[in-house]
């Protein structure tokens, strides 16, 4: 059944906007889970804009259920998931500049580095996946280098959903929506866990979720962007729904 990893950053980051100690990322994490999430994801960054290294350890400490931990593949954020050990880590792309993460990990460029990273996690007992773009390319690097699972970046498909009328059936939505099912066909047949997320909605969600094979689907701003009229437990709730409704 799909499960709803929600990633809980922006709480964070309206936090630090004020640099205090209110809204509280564990705190936010709860309401999650009592709204319905599988896990929780959360974005250490290495400039530590929103997600500090203390709401880590206290996250791993107070939470129930799934850690996902989103990290650049570096000594320093691999030396804290092996000390941390989430259940998940996931190697992603960062850039300092950037606003939010802008695409794939490029795999197939780095697999001997990455190779040594996903070994590392792996001796921790911890479970990596990798944050990459819909191309076979990088679903076959990703096997090459011991990842378990792969989330696909649902970026592009959410971007043309948005320019192209909202309409699931638009050329442009369907040709992305091919490219996300060929390749979470390809992380399959290659063993891995297929996993997607970035910028889906309450619009765009559904076609990704009755997607075949696709176990979670890792939402954070929107959900947060909602909770704001709705309460948290209620914003994830919602999109629980929509996501077993489709995957039904």
């Amino acid at each position: 059944m799909i499960e709803l990893g929600v990633n809980i950053d922006h709480v964070a980051t309206l936090r630090q906007a004020r640099r205090t100690y209110e809204p509280d990322p564990v705190w936010a994490a709860v309401e999650a889970h009592l709204g319905g999430a599988d896990g929780i994801t959360v974005h250490l960054r290495e400039d530590r804009r929103h997600i500090q290294d203390e709401d880590v350890r206290r996250l791993r400490d107070l939470v129930h259920i799934k850690l996902n931990l989103e990290m650049a593949a570096t000594p320093e954020m691999i030396a804290i998931a092996c000390e941390l050990r989430p259940e998940m880590a996931m190697l992603v792309p960062e850039g300092r500049q950037e606003v939010t993460t802008e695409g794939g990990l490029d795999v197939a460029r780095q697999e001997a580095k990455l190779k040594d990273a996903v070994a590392r996690l792996a001796d921790a007992g911890i479970v990596t996946s990798v944050f990459i773009d819909a191309e076979l390319p990088q679903v076959e690097a990703a096997a090459h280098v011991g990842a378990r699972v792969c989330e696909l970046h649902t970026g592009p498909y959410a971007h043309a959903f948005h320019a192209r009328g909202r309409d699931s059936e638009s050329a442009a939505v369907v040709a992305e929506l091919d490219k996300l099912r060929r390749a979470g066909d390809a992380v399959r047949q290659l063993g891995m866990r297929f996993n997607a997320g970035h910028a889906l909605n309450y619009v765009n969600v559904q076609p990704v979720a009755a997607l075949a094979g696709v176990r979670e689907l890792h939402i954070g701003h929107a959900i947060v962007a909602r909770s704001v009229f709705v309460g948290l437990r209620e914003a994830v709730r919602e999109m629980k729904a929509l996501m077993r409704q489709a995957a039904g």
